[in-house]
């Protein structure tokens, strides 16, 4: 009797209820407008790097490859949550189905786990284009830089995000119905399971948290190299790469930041964890345009001519 009645309850839980940014609509509401312009902006500012990196022959080059993958991870990685949000915003029963769930963990951490190992490749890119100049050319050949971009897309992130989604769904929910969040994550699930999650909580620990923290550690040791490396530099082109590592780790600092404080305690919640998400998944998707087009003259330049060329046949 007791299996059957957990399997009914189970069953039973079939729409969650977010309480979104705030459990005060009026609040909702009023921040309606800076996340639609954020997200607009996002959306305008990375496809507009990546066509222009497209368009721009001079541009490329494996590490502008890698910066526009990025900023097309970075599009599809704010839609999957941020228009949800905007619309709950206006809406007092903010529902979401479980297969929305799931749908949308399945995607959060595909582009997330992509984004961590993109960024660890285009740490190694500066480091060979810096370090080594000679064999730069030779080691990042487009070969090269295709097949990474496969392996970390495959390798990387579809294989992170089916193991973590499956671990997640066979865990069963037999209410609350609702979650003091504005998505659907790891956490949230883990908190809803009416089952003991220690070894689901340790094995998620282990993926996501683990690959964060690993990353990190790689991603900082690579550049204190890279900026030792630039003390016998001369002058000029020292501080162009020092410009370039400075973005990097800014991306990786704002990126990183927020997957080793979520992942690395999934059960325990912190007043913090929302600030935190918001920003993760509304505001630093907003980093790309900023940190690399307004500090890159390459990339300035370009966009300008771009621009000035659709301008041009807009007057025709």
């Amino acid at each position: 009797m007791e299996e059957a009645d957990l399997l009914n309850q189970t069953t039973s839980v079939t729409y969650i209820q977010l309480r979104g940014l705030s459990v005060n609509q009026k609040v909702q509401m009023t921040v309606f407008a800076p996340f639609l312009t954020s997200y607009v902006l996002t959306l305008i500012g990375n496809i507009l790097i990546v066509v222009t990196i497209i368009y721009d022959r001079r541009l490329h080059t494996p590490m502008y490859f890698f910066l526009s993958s990025l900023s097309f991870i970075d599009v599809c990685h704010s839609t999957v949550t941020v228009p949800k949000m905007l619309r709950d915003t206006w809406s007092e029963e903010k529902l979401i189905s479980f297969e929305a769930c799931f749908t949308q963990i399945f995607f959060l951490h595909l582009f997330a786990c992509t984004e961590i190992f993109l960024l660890t490749a285009m740490a190694y890119d500066r480091y060979m284009a810096i370090c080594k100049p000679l064999q730069y050319m030779t080691v990042m050949n487009w070969k090269v830089c295709v097949l990474l971009a496969v392996a970390i897309w495959t390798g990387g992130g579809t294989i992170h995000s089916i193991s973590l989604t499956s671990l997640t769904m066979k865990l069963p929910h037999c209410g609350p119905d609702e979650i003091d969040s504005f998505f659907w994550d790891v956490p949230q699930v883990i908190k809803l399971a009416c089952t003991d999650t220690h070894i689901i909580e340790i094995l998620i620990v282990s993926n996501s948290g683990l690959i964060s923290v690993v990353c990190f550690v790689v991603l900082m040791v690579s550049y204190a190299v890279i900026l030792v490396s630039l003390r016998q530099q001369i002058s000029e082109g020292r501080w162009k790469a020092l410009s370039t590592c400075a973005a990097h780790l800014t991306v990786v600092t704002l990126f990183l930041g927020h997957c080793i404080f979520i992942y690395s305690r999934p059960s325990t919640s912190l007043p913090e964890d929302k600030v935190v998400s918001v920003f993760f998944t509304a505001v630093t998707p907003l980093r790309n345009p900023i940190i690399y087009t307004l500090r890159n003259e390459d990339t300035k330049n370009a966009l300008n001519k771009f621009m000035g060329r659709l301008e041009g046949r807009g007057k025709k």
